[in-house]
């Protein structure tokens, strides 16, 4: 998907929201475990549920990893379901030599057809430019984060500058705003105004809204830019947000609460 495509489908909808489809087999309705495949019954039903409220998903793949084959193949099914037209995020945060990077690359942009990829720069250019040689594919690369842990890297000091701003900078010079996207994450709102003049044309992925307590307005105002720019994820506010057989009606319910409040922000931000 490219962007003016991207752009296109948030006007649409008048959404910017990114359903997580980060599922945990020990936390889906216990009625979908006497299914072949419990994951992918969980994800098809999520899927039905919210595909005209969001405008992307985003499969968290450790998800999937950590239950070998069953759980690649409980991915490709989820890929594959995924109506077309809607952008596809595979959170992988790859990140290698470059050759290593490449095969990375065509792992999920060709073995498993998703629109784009998360990437982990600590490696620098070479690891990151094999997800840029792809038309119409994206890398989406770690900005600043919204862990605890950001306090250990990305926001230590280096002259003037925090190493975020450093490797935002660079990344800068790497893609352009057609095929690299940042992770920032939604707890740093104190952080987001000033990282969106400092990026302003690219898009951001903003996970942590939900269960991490981030704040879509505060999202929205800080950080949309002329194409609104922003891809919102939330996860387990909306997959988890009932565990009963009418699980998938609770999980629309609350996107529906976001792509309402979406809307008004579009329209007023």
């Amino acid at each position: 998907m490219n962007r003016q495509e991207l752009v296109n489908l948030i006007k649409e909808r008048q959404s910017y929201l990114c359903v997580g489809l980060d599922t945990d087999i020990q936390k889906i309705p216990k009625h979908l475990l006497a299914h072949a495949d419990p994951v992918f019954a969980f994800n098809k039903a999520i899927i039905d549920a919210t595909k005209d409220l969001c405008v992307a998903y985003k499969i968290n793949t450790a998800f999937y990893e950590s239950m070998g084959i069953r759980g690649w193949e409980s991915l490709q099914r989820t890929v594959e379901y995924i109506p077309e037209g809607i952008f596809t995020i595979a959170d992988a945060k790859r990140g290698d030599i470059g050759n290593t990077s490449a095969q990375y690359a065509k792992t999920f942009f060709e073995t498993y057809q998703f629109d784009s990829v998360t990437v982990a720069p600590y490696m620098g250019r070479d690891s990151v430019m094999p997800f840029l040689q792809f038309p119409e594919k994206w890398a989406i690369m770690l900005g600043l984060t919204s862990n605890e842990g950001a306090q250990d890297f990305e926001l230590q000091q280096f002259g003037e500058e925090y190493l975020f701003e450093k490797v935002m900078k660079a990344g800068m010079q790497w893609g352009t705003p057609e095929n690299l996207m940042f992770v920032v994450g939604a707890t740093q709102s104190s952080q987001l105004g000033y990282i969106r003049k400092l990026v302003p044309e690219h898009f951001f992925l903003v996970p942590g809204v939900g269960a991490q307590g981030g704040s879509l307005e505060e999202i929205s105002k800080q950080a949309m830019n002329k194409d609104c720019g922003l891809l919102v994820n939330a996860s387990r506010a909306i997959i988890y947000a009932g565990n009963g057989e009418d699980f998938a009606t609770d999980a629309r319910n609350i996107a529906l609460q976001y792509q309402q409040e979406m809307a008004e922000y579009l329209r007023i931000f």
